[in-house]
């Protein structure tokens, strides 16, 4: 009784385990038996990879540009105040 579950062709097994349901279910790949399938796809993913690693790159160097810029600002307001402190010394001190 249970062996009538049992399918007969190893590729029908992969695809009732993949999608018991049988509907098509967007954005699962369907597995394929073709060498040349399967290395184009490596190749489209590996390719995808780089610019993934690329843009990776762009973000770290715009935050690490953003957070030297915040640096240099905060040490120019911080110049700034210094300067503001030598040309008017603190009225209170004086008197």
């Amino acid at each position: 009784m249970a062996e009538q579950d049992v399918p007969k062709d190893w590729f029908e097994f992969m695809q009732k385990m993949w999608n018991p349901t049988s509907f098509p279910m967007p954005g699962m790949i369907t597995p394929t038996v073709n060498v040349e399938e399967i290395e184009k796809k490596i190749a489209e993913l590996k390719a995808v990879e780089s610019w993934l690693t690329m843009s990776t790159g762009f973000v770290q160097m715009t935050i690490k540009t953003l957070q030297m810029q915040v640096s240099a600002l905060e040490s120019l307001r911080a110049a700034g105040e210094a300067a503001a402190r030598t040309v008017n010394p603190d009225s209170s001190k004086s008197g």
